[in-house]
């Protein structure tokens, strides 16, 4: 197993490759129902086709390509088959009694391929991704009832504890909680896995990625990126970032944001551009990589990757637009009083470093 401290090491000497997307990867494929539900799941009583977590029990190979064609195109970090590994999303399927092993085997096929090409100059990591969940806690489903939810907290945090404990206890090097659009799901998210360590679980370092939903600038519930940055601090992230949504050149200026409040390494892995008419993704690796590889140049990222649409292509583009460069250097802790609502609050005044009086 891979020690987790060597992810900062290799952080601290270069800029980390995260890898590409699962899902587009799992579409060309073209499973159909029968792919989904393999010999094991033949009578299951409901549909399964676009549960693509079932596939890390189903077609094991075919996610184990997938993790290995991202490493040889140049991934340092690969993302677990678990988004949607969690009680509330696979409620839809009726297979929620299937998340600790959809967890378990999904970061056993990730290590497999990690570590078959895993060097001592060069480790490959495993990061268990944690997704949002198809529900809000922030927001109303029913435009009648403005209060009303259909999820509480302790029901999220029921289900992010279940599914952050499987990938802990499966032996995943980081945590990647990834495409927040409701921060108080995060919130869940960052308690429930607080938790585990009452249970003598150590937890590994924590991957914080939010996304933008627009143009406007904000989370879907409301919040700017300085305004997530603060309130995710308070459980110092490995690194934060953002994810999905947008496009790497409509996602540049929210990427700055961070990078400029956040004193921890910054992640970003854009969408390959703006979905087309079809819901398609026509950013080519080569346009992928020209931005990412100047984000670089500009010092702004740690953690670059791909979301929605790239596929190793694009990663291998990616690896190569930022191979040789620096990563962003994490600026000093700054010790003033910051509030976050829909957007940040910052008290005025003299600055005072970390440690100082």
């Amino acid at each position: 197993m891979t020690n987790t401290n060597d992810i900062t090491a290799a952080a601290e000497d270069r800029i980390l490759v995260l890898d590409g997307a699962m899902g587009t990867m799992i579409q060309q494929e073209k499973p159909d129902e029968a792919t989904y539900r393999g010999e094991r799941f033949k009578d299951h009583p409901s549909d399964v086709g676009g549960n693509n977590e079932l596939l890390s029990l189903t077609q094991p190979d075919m996610i184990r390509k997938i993790h290995e064609d991202f490493l040889n195109a140049g991934a340092d970090i690969l993302c677990t088959n678990t988004f949607g590994a969690n009680a509330i999303s696979q409620a839809d399927y009726g297979m929620t009694d299937l998340v600790k092993e959809m967890n378990v085997e999904s970061v056993r096929l990730a290590r497999e391929a990690a570590d078959a090409v895993a060097t001592p100059e060069r480790p490959r990591f495993v990061a268990g991704g944690i997704g949002p969940t198809n529900q809000t806690a922030s927001i109303s489903p029913d435009v009648n009832d403005p209060g009303y939810r259909g999820v509480t907290f302790d029901d999220l945090a029921e289900a992010y504890g279940e599914a952050a404990r499987a990938l802990i206890e499966a032996g995943a090097d980081v945590l990647l909680i990834e495409t927040i659009f409701d921060t108080l799901n995060a919130k869940a998210a960052l308690f429930a896995i607080d938790s585990l360590s009452d249970e003598g679980l150590t937890i590994p370092p924590l991957m914080i990625s939010g996304t933008i939903t627009d143009r406007s600038g904000r989370t879907l519930t409301g919040q700017t990126p300085e305004a997530f940055w603060v309130s995710m601090s308070h459980a110092r992230p490995f690194s934060i970032g953002l994810n999905c949504a947008l496009g790497a050149g409509e996602m540049r200026q929210h990427v700055r944001t961070l990078s400029e409040v956040a004193d921890t390494r910054i992640s970003a892995y854009p969408n390959a551009g703006l979905p087309n008419e079809m819901g398609g993704y026509d950013e080519t690796p080569e346009e992928t990589a020209e931005h990412l590889g100047e984000w670089a140049d500009s010092g702004l990222v740690n953690i670059v990757g791909g979301c929605c649409g790239t596929t190793p292509d694009h990663i291998r583009a990616i690896a190569q637009a930022v191979e040789g460069k620096s990563p962003r250097k994490i600026p000093q802790k700054v010790r003033r009083m910051r509030l976050s609502g829909l957007e940040m609050f910052e008290t005025q005044g003299a600055d005072t470093k970390e440690g100082a009086a």
